[in-house]
């Protein structure tokens, strides 16, 4: 399991270290895609292969399914981590996050994301104050009140 917030900065030739404690888990290569959110989301492959078997059972037939397949697959990119920890994130993948310098790498559970430090910080001071609203809208509890 992906947690745990690092902040670290994008190279000019569009390098950024992995956390090492997140490197073992993702394994020597790995995919980076478009996220929601304006994040990038990152898989182990065995992650992947699971999302990848969900989105072929997705009916073609359907808008939304092609076009959220094609927004996730048409990003998606295999990448290794160099000697330093390091992946190279392409172009089109910086575009869509508005990767500059600093950024935030995310451990969500099974993924990783990566932010921009703005959009992150956007994200997060809009979203602390509705925390309690949104974990008691998912979150039901087991214990029966009625009596």
């Amino acid at each position: 399991m992906f947690m745990g917030e690092y902040h670290h900065s994008l190279d000019e030739k569009g390098r950024i270290i992995i956390p090492k404690n997140y490197r073992e888990e993702l394994g020597e290569s790995f995919i980076v895609t478009r996220g929601l959110e304006n994040c990038l989301f990152v898989y182990a492959m065995s992650e992947w292969n699971k999302i990848v078997e969900k989105l072929k059972k997705l009916p073609f037939t359907k808008k939304d399914a092609r076009n959220f397949t094609r927004f996730f697959l048409s990003g998606a990119t295999i990448v290794e981590l160099d000697k330093q920890g390091r992946i190279n994130i392409s172009s089109p993948l910086m575009d869509y996050a508005s990767l500059e310098k600093e950024c935030v790498v995310v451990g969500v559970n099974d993924r990783i994301e990566i932010w921009s430090k703005d959009k992150w910080e956007n994200f997060f001071y809009e979203n602390q104050d509705s925390l309690s609203d949104i974990a008691e809208n998912l979150f039901v509890s087991d214990i029966d009140l009625d009596l």
